[in-house]
């Protein structure tokens, strides 16, 4: 598939009914689109028991067999009673093809974004987040890339340089304040010393983690990767400083039950913040052949984009060389 062709071109409604269909169910007719933007997930009616999840996988983004180390990471959380939703066998594969496409399906697992104001909440989604980076500390990923300086911060930014639309006014003060961005994440890096990577959610925020009665739980390990313990904690801290150092203590009072925490990990949180905003608009930049991308993200490439991105490194120059959030 070249660049140019739209990458789920193909994927109509008969192809992924069909797709599903092949597995040996019978679907109803009725599907629901679901968001996502990375990959395609639609809920599927199904003639006999509840819907199922589909998951159509973005061609050329993840080999099989790092699509197959995801799903075992998962299915090692499942055997552990660890709550998280992971892919269908059938006849013993999790991963399946069809029509030119590859695609897991999943149960449908209902719930409601969590309250993180709530008392007790982080407390418990921390608990389960020490017991996943508890079980992915056991072995490392072989074949998932990690989280790191250059896979989430220089490549993104060289490709940004050479690929983005900048305005031609804006190029030359973006490309100086994101190096100087990436400066102060490297020296944030340099103050935590040498790290434990261990296998991650790697997007853990709070619309990934479906709560319900019984408490939470953890769906789309797409993004799983190797990297320190403190990406899955991060994005779930919002506010002012005070109110994100009190997030902290109250996850951190759940995690350390059952995993221990690096507390000089804490000096990456604004660099991995950094390096999410740089990665993000490198994102919107490759994907911008697929149609989707356009029609969600008009306001990519403005003038007014990217003079907020700016101001969005400036401010994390200013809050690298802060001293780190502490819990309290």
């Amino acid at each position: 598939m070249d660049k140019l062709t739209p990458p789920f071109a193909g994927l109509t409604p008969d192809t992924l009914l069909d797709a599903v269909d092949s597995l040996g169910l019978q679907t109803s007719g009725s599907l629901l689109a679901l968001n996502s933007y990375e990959n395609r997930v639609y809920q599927i009616g199904m003639e006999q028991g509840p819907p199922l999840v589909a998951k159509f996988y973005r061609p050329q983004r993840w080999s099989d067999a790092q699509i197959l180390e995801e799903h075992a990471f998962v299915a090692e959380l499942v055997a552990s009673e660890i709550p998280v939703v992971a892919a269908l066998s059938f006849a013993g594969q999790t991963l399946q093809q069809h029509g030119g496409f590859r695609f897991a399906l999943f149960e449908r697992r209902g719930g409601r974004t969590p309250e993180l104001d709530r008392e007790g909440v982080l407390e418990w989604i921390g608990r389960f987040l020490g017991r996943i980076h508890a079980m992915g500390r056991v072995r490392p990923y072989t074949l998932r890339p990690a989280l790191s300086f250059d896979s989430f911060g220089r490549e993104p930014l060289d490709y940004l340089l050479q690929h983005a639309q900048i305005p031609p006014e804006l190029f030359e003060v973006y490309r100086g304040v994101a190096q100087q961005a990436l400066d102060g994440v490297r020296r944030c890096y340099e103050r935590a010393g040498e790290l434990s990577m261990l296998r991650l959610h790697g997007d853990c925020h709070a619309s990934n983690v479906l709560w319900t009665d019984d408490g939470p739980h953890f769906v789309d390990f797409d993004d799983s990767r190797s990297g320190p313990a403190v990406q899955d904690l991060w994005m779930l801290l919002s506010g002012e400083r005070a109110e994100q150092s009190a997030q902290l203590a109250e996850l951190l009072a759940g995690y350390e039950d059952f995993c221990d925490f690096e507390t000089r990990e804490l000096y990456l949180i604004e660099a991995l913040r950094t390096l999410r905003l740089i990665h993000y608009s490198a994102w919107l930049a490759r994907r911008w052949h697929d149609p989707a991308f356009p029609a969600a993200f008009p306001w990519f490439g403005s003038q007014r984009y990217w003079q907020d991105r700016i101001l969005e490194l400036r401010e994390q120059i200013a809050l690298m060389d802060e001293a780190p959030l502490w819990p309290v």
